[in-house]
């Protein structure tokens, strides 16, 4: 591990490769994300608070992670009448969270542009989830556009909307970098370390498949919190994104 990497948690400097890979923590309780934020200790400095978590006192453990250095990414992926998602954007933007995720219709990325205004958070449009292929969406009735279109569609819109980034699956990163340009952020979930279990992910590749595609963050939930040793897992990640960033 490098120099750089071995920072204390508080110290963690910007442009870190550390950054790159945000941690889901999909577990039931702070206790248990708190247990497994210490055992990743400074190898992980980016993690991901989603439902699971976040309704069982995880905007609380938000603020408990931001005081020790670490950014949070928290993924709500809102969507609702305009001044509802405004509001809830501007109470996440209090928290000192770096992403939130709404979902990438124009009223609510409209909505979340004006409540994240004058703040540092960045929100994230949600485009098509990584569960979801050509099949649910013609049982959802968006038949006949593809998973790979209506991501296409959305970027295009999350774009002219002004919204800082896209969270969609790395086998579609590289044509939403051609849509977004080279400033936006893509955040891809999916993620699975060579030899890992899909589980429910339908459109996945490996770390280093991501970053090539043109990631500037993966998401890896539980190949990392379910591991023996997550901080292993959590080294080797980074390692290996760093091989494809050299």
């Amino acid at each position: 591990m490098s120099a750089a990497m071995s920072l204390p948690p508080n110290s963690i400097p910007a442009g870190d490769i550390r950054d790159k890979l945000i941690i889901g923590l999909d577990v039931p309780s702070v206790e248990e994300a708190r247990a497994i934020v210490a055992r990743i200790g400074d190898a992980g400095t980016f993690y991901k608070i989603g439902y699971q978590l976040a309704y069982a006192g995880g905007l609380e453990f938000a603020r408990e992670l931001i005081d020790q250095g670490k950014k949070v990414f928290i993924d709500l992926k809102l969507h609702d009448i305009g001044n509802t998602v405004e509001e809830g954007v501007r109470s996440v933007a209090r928290l000192g969270a770096t992403f939130l995720t709404v979902h990438a219709y124009p009223q609510t990325m409209r909505a979340a542009v004006a409540g994240k205004a004058g703040s540092s958070l960045k929100i994230l449009a949600v485009t098509v989830l990584t569960s979801y292929d050509d099949q649910d969406l013609v049982e959802a009735g968006y038949a006949p556009v593809t998973a790979a279109e209506l991501v296409a569609r959305r970027a295009g819109q999350a774009r002219d909307l002004g919204i800082d980034g896209i969270v969609c699956a790395a086998t579609e990163a590289e044509r939403v970098r051609s849509i977004v340009g080279p400033d936006r952020l893509i955040v891809t979930p999916g993620i699975r370390p060579a030899g890992s279990d899909a589980g429910d992910q339908k459109r996945v590749l490996t770390p280093a498949e991501g970053v090539r595609f043109g990631a500037n963050h993966l998401v890896v939930g539980r190949p990392i919190v379910k591991a023996a040793d997550p901080r292993a897992v959590t080294e080797a990640i980074v390692r290996e994104i760093a091989g494809v960033e050299a």
